[in-house]
């Protein structure tokens, strides 16, 4: 089909609906450990090199930066192909990574000495013993922290602080196998020389292409966004740079959003507890968003957000919300089908999906009383 948009689409189309019966015959109630899993990260890394091809085919000047970077303007033989999909340091959970990126490594280019394969052993150890960190954390706190004690009955006569507080717990806690898997073959990666990065300003090589996740970002950070940042990084960058900008035509960036998160949900499955926890995601934010332009905005929040000696109680009051939330949302992805979450989502009075749409309509009007017209007409300026 050459470097048309038919081949995009024909891609596209193929690989998800490939993937989709895959889903279709072979899914059960719980989590899956089959071939579909591999071949989800394969799906993505195939519809990516389409659109690279196509866009090698376009007029450079009409690309943006980023589309620049990544567009193939030769054609990749099946050799190369089969190396790009099959590259044992990320077949089997990610990272992505583009063909061009792929072809670097191939040619020896990804080294912090030129000419040598790379010193990357230390760096790569690094991500490996994180990555064993969480491992064994996992490991010895995964027998008592699980999501099967949500949909028992002891849970349900528990009292509702505890029901929160447990969810708020095993939502931190359950992402940590994710974190495992992309910390250990990013080490991988980083070892082959396919994590090199270029250098920072004062000559230090980073090591970082290939990173799944910001720990530190991740522990850390209070808010909703910052945890999406520093989460399954090369998958939601890959959303962004595949999905999200190439909707700009809708006009629109909320639907763009919208529909690169139902992108998502498919791609993950088809179960009924994906699309829900991306829903609640989508929701979440948008609300975060508001929050955050009220707080800016009204000079009488602006004064009280910035009392330092009340810094320390705000963190912890959003680190509450942020994580008794995000297990909120993680509730459905990891119980997949309706009867499943709904049940949990019933022990809490769907707490999540009343405070955030409550939200949703209620700060646009507190927002009207708390910031004055001339802010408003400042920041139309």
């Amino acid at each position: 089909m050459g470097r048309t948009i038919t081949a995009v689409l024909t891609t596209f189309c193929f690989q998800m609906a490939y993937l989709l019966a895959g889903y279709y015959y072979t899914a059960t109630g719980n989590y899956d450990i089959k071939w579909t899993m591999p071949h989800c990260v394969l799906t993505l890394k195939l519809i990516g090199l389409a659109v690279d091809y196509f866009d090698g085919g376009k007029d450079q000047n009409s690309l943006s930066s980023e589309q620049q970077k990544y567009a193939i303007r030769g054609v990749p033989s099946l050799l190369e192909v089969a190396g790009f999909s099959y590259f044992y340091g990320a077949f089997l959970v990610g990272p992505q990574f583009s063909m061009n990126h792929y072809m670097k490594l191939v040619q020896g280019e990804l080294t912090d000495i030129p000419g040598k394969i790379p010193n990357s052993i230390i760096p790569a150890l690094k991500r490996l013993s994180l990555g064993l960190f969480y491992l064994v954390g996992y490991t010895l706190l995964s027998p008592h922290i699980t999501e099967d004690y949500l949909l028992t009955e002891d849970y349900d006569n528990h009292p509702f602080w505890f029901r929160c507080m447990y969810m708020l717990i095993w939502g931190k806690f359950v992402l940590y196998k994710y974190v495992t898997c992309w910390l250990v073959t990013e080490g991988v990666c980083i070892l082959t020389g396919l994590g090199f990065n270029g250098f920072e300003e004062k000559g230090k090589a980073k090591w970082d292409a290939c990173a799944n996740m910001k720990v530190w970002l991740f522990e850390t950070n209070p808010r909703f966004t910052g945890t999406i940042a520093s989460f399954n990084i090369n998958t939601n960058a890959w959303v962004a740079r595949y999905i999200f900008k190439r909707l700009k035509f809708l006009g629109n960036k909320e639907l763009s959003q919208g529909l690169s998160l139902l992108f998502l949900a498919l791609w993950h499955g088809l179960h009924s507890g994906y699309p829900v926890c991306f829903q609640m995601e989508f929701l979440i934010v948008i609300v975060e968003r508001q929050a955050a332009r009220l707080i800016q905005e009204s000079p009488t929040l602006s004064k009280l957000a910035a009392i330092t000696v009340l810094q320390p109680f705000y963190y912890l009051v959003q680190q509450t919300i942020h994580w008794l939330f995000m297990g909120y949302s993680m509730t459905a992805f990891c119980l997949f089908t309706w009867d499943k979450w709904l049940k949990v989502y019933k022990s809490i009075y769907f707490l999540g999906h009343i405070f955030f749409l409550s939200l949703l309509f209620i700060l646009p009007y507190i927002h009207k009383a708390m910031v004055p017209r001339k802010e408003k007409l400042k920041k139309m300026e």
